[in-house]
């Protein structure tokens, strides 16, 4: 074999070596980037989780919350929506005395449309949201169907920083059979920065304030992720300590730790 043709052939495996590897890379970082996006156009299972370490009002107690989410994309003719349920299992305190309740909460379902931004890094939906009254216990949800709107923006056109938010209102409908309408906003800021090989820190604190009674809460939290690309899955594996920086009223978060495994199937 000719030195000049072993040379060329050994440049050019070196070469396609290195342009795989760059594209693995593209790959992962891209993955890394969608992993917290809400309206990936991607199938998805959520697995969270709140561990309460403390709430606002008298006494020293301790809740959890526990969740189940599902995300998927779906085309109605020419439009694109996103479907997402989730269903959250609840043990929180009753009274100051330290007994719990224990049950199913209730199930909150939006459809979101997705608008075509025109860049496939911003991401834009606004749609529906249901919530119906499934708790095993009132004590655990509204006991009460409610209506409201969701709206969703992600940008995610810098491989480094994400950022974005998931606005939602809901309000009580029909019979609320003897209980107070409901009548619940929530803000959830996102922003996520990535620190390479798929870690990544940031936050996504829900605030909430509710209408009826003028109760808010308003929590800051730092994460710390790892994105893990396995075939055709994501995994997004994160811990949050989040703590309550303003609030009004009894029985919200003061302090709580939120860690999930979140799943994308691509």
């Amino acid at each position: 074999m000719p030195r000049n043709y072993l040379k060329k052939a050994l440049f050019g495996l070196v070469l396609g070596l290195g342009l795989a590897n760059s594209a693995i890379a593209e790959s992962e970082a891209e993955a890394a980037a969608q992993a917290n996006n809400p309206l990936a156009d991607i199938t998805a299972f959520n697995i969270q989780n709140y561990y309460i370490d403390a709430f606002t009002g008298p006494g020293n107690l301790t809740g959890n919350q526990f969740v189940l989410r599902y995300a998927k994309p779906v085309s109605i003719g020419n439009s694109s929506w996103l479907i997402r349920a989730s269903l959250p299992y609840s043990s929180f305190p009753v009274g100051t005395g330290g007994a719990k309740v224990n049950g199913i909460g209730d199930l909150d379902l939006f459809a979101a449309y997705q608008f075509n931004t025109g860049n496939p890094g911003i991401s834009f939906a606004v749609g529906p949201q249901v919530v119906a009254p499934t708790a095993t216990d009132n004590r655990l949800g509204a006991d009460q169907w409610q209506l409201g709107l969701a709206n969703v923006y992600f940008n995610a056109t810098s491989p480094k920083f994400q950022f974005g938010y998931l606005l939602t209102w809901r309000g009580g409908i029909g019979d609320t059979n003897g209980n107070p309408r409901a009548s619940l906003g929530a803000f959830q800021p996102f922003a996520f920065y990535q620190l390479g090989n798929g870690w990544y820190t940031g936050g996504a604190p829900i605030w909430s304030y509710n209408f009826r009674n003028n109760n808010y809460s308003v929590p800051l939290g730092i994460r710390l992720g790892k994105v893990i690309k396995s075939g055709d899955t994501v995994f997004n594996i994160f811990v949050e300590p989040q703590w309550s920086v303003h609030d009004s009223g009894s029985g919200l978060p003061k302090r709580q730790v939120y860690f999930a495994v979140n799943m994308q199937f691509l």
